[in-house]
Order: structure tokens, then C-alpha cells, then sequence
């Protein structure tokens, strides 16, 4: 599981979380974490698209956010049945 941030310092256009190989029917969402503290859900839960490129299986799910964040927030995707495991990525100016 993995999750990329497009965006310029803390302004954030774009979340995409993916995760290896084909699982239908798994949902993902996005939470802002400060201080190693939960602070809100910035997208709630979404269904994942199956995607395949060059036999790399995967799902996929985009988000677009248009707003800024905070000076080393954090933003933690969450896919369901993966509680374990929940990369995080720091916006830094």
C-alpha cells in the first residue's frame, strides 16, 4: 500500500493511494494527522478501481483537494481490511 501527494509547498491538488494487486470491493480514505494525533478526515470512504499496466495489477483511488494544509501535517490513507498498515506522507513547506 502506498500513498503520493501532487501539490506545490503546503498547497495539496491531489491524493492517490494504491494498493498491490487486484481486490475488489476495497475502500480507501484519507485522515490529517498533527503531533502523531488524529486530527480530521479530510475524504471519506471510496471505492478503489482495479487497474492493470504492463501486468502490474493494482487499485487505485484519487482524490482531488484543492486546499492547504498546515506546515508538517500529515495525510494517512487507510484501506479497508489493511488497519495495520497506514502510510502517511509530511507536507512541508
Amino acid at each position: 500500500m502506498s500513498i503520493g501527494v501532487i501539490g506545490n509547498g503546503l498547497k495539496v491538488r491531489e491524493v492517490r493511494v494504491l494498493l498491490d494487486g487486484w481486490k475488489p470491493g476495497v475502500r480507501a480514505r484519507i485522515s490529517e494527522w498533527r503531533g502523531g494525533r488524529y486530527v480530521r478526515e479530510i475524504r471519506g470512504w471510496k471505492h478503489m478501481s482495479s487497474k492493470e499496466m504492463r501486468g502490474y495489477k493494482y487499485e487505485i483511488a484519487t482524490w482531488k483537494i484543492g486546499k492547504n494544509l498546515r506546515h508538517r501535517s500529515r495525510i494517512c490513507a487507510e484501506v479497508s481490511g489493511h488497519t495495520e498498515r497506514m502510510p502517511c506522507v509530511t507536507i512541508q513547506r
